[in-house]
């Protein structure tokens, strides 16, 4: 191929501060006080942090096409140094 240039492009991934908390009628509710906007709902738990990954994804990229500044506790991975505490969904049929 004569005149081709192959870019390689590396996603940057962004630590996102969320709480989910469960809904009355049930399912799930994620929020973040960090990204404004950011609101995801989920039959379960997993559900409802795949959504909310999907949700955060589309809002940094809308920032990013916008030109906005992204919000400062918005973390790149890559800068944080510190372990965090995580807890994960782990569904089991009995």
């Amino acid at each position: 191929m004569v005149g081709t240039t192959v870019v390689e492009v590396r996603a940057v991934e962004y630590l996102l501060p969320i709480r989910v908390e469960p809904l009355e009628e049930g399912g799930y509710l994620a929020t973040s006080e960090v990204l404004p906007g950011f609101l995801a709902q989920g039959r379960s738990i997993a559900e409802t942090l795949e959504i909310a990954q999907d949700v955060a994804r589309k809002l940094v990229e809308s920032y990013v096409e916008h030109g906005d500044p992204l919000p400062d506790q918005l973390l790149v991975e890559a800068d944080r140094r510190d372990s965090f505490e995580l807890r994960i969904p782990v569904p089991v049929v009995p």
